[in-house]
């Protein structure tokens, strides 16, 4: 766990270091070993395992740290799930962008089901920079027209708000589920669910500053 006022508190490196593999490691197409190789020819010498538990520690602190500083998302949903292995299983990477391609949220799931689809939907709405959505556009999953009628039922959702099924409108979601694959794929799969959860979370991250969703950063 990370002190949140003593953050970087008994490591052996420089902070800035730190982060630098983190970010790096979250941002582009590079195993850990690639990144010890990089770290070497800066004159830095450093274990690939030791990268690993940074990666595992401070990515999702990205992700924590950046949500209070994230620019309003507007109201119509494009939301889709992708695939991660992990352990040699297939497991779901549940992802939610606005119409202008901006990141709502993401979730990775065992199931992919309706009280899957319901939960993850909970979790966009809980965040503090999306509204409740006029439109949710998805594909032709049958799990998400249930999650979206108990959500209605519960008054979690307006009994105004439109679920379009439509894999053509769906696109924008399906091209931005291309750069978390981009990044994943030199990974070669986790060995554990919550490794992939918490490395995952640092790649949205890093992508949500990419797309310039955060406050300050350009």
């Amino acid at each position: 766990m990370v002190d949140p006022k003593s953050p970087f508190k008994w490591r052996h490196f420089q902070p800035d270091i730190i982060l630098l593999n983190v970010r790096w490691y979250c941002r582009y197409s590079l195993s850990y070993r690639n990144l010890e190789e990089m770290m070497v020819e800066r004159g830095v010498k450093v274990d690939h395992t030791t990268i690993h538990r940074w990666v595992r520690n401070y990515a999702p602190e990205l992700d924590k740290r950046i949500r209070s500083f994230l620019n309003p998302t507007n109201d119509s949903w494009r939301v889709d799930e992708t695939y991660i292995e992990v352990k040699g299983e297939w497991k779901y990477l549940y992802r939610a962008v606005d119409s202008e391609g901006n990141t709502l949220d993401f979730m990775l799931s065992a199931k992919r089901d309706g009280k899957a689809a319901a939960r993850f939907f909970r979790k966009v709405l809980g965040a503090k920079h999306t509204q409740t959505p006029r439109v949710i556009t998805v594909d032709k999953n049958a799990a998400y027209p249930v999650a979206v009628d108990e959500l209605k039922q519960d008054k979690t959702l307006k009994a105004e708000t439109e679920l379009r099924q439509s894999k053509y409108l769906n696109n924008i979601i399906e091209q931005d589920h291309r750069n978390v694959k981009r990044i994943v794929k030199p990974m070669m799969g986790f060995r554990s669910f919550n490794t992939a959860r918490r490395t995952l979370r640092g790649i949205e991250a890093m992508a949500m500053i990419r797309k310039g969703q955060v406050k300050g950063i350009n």
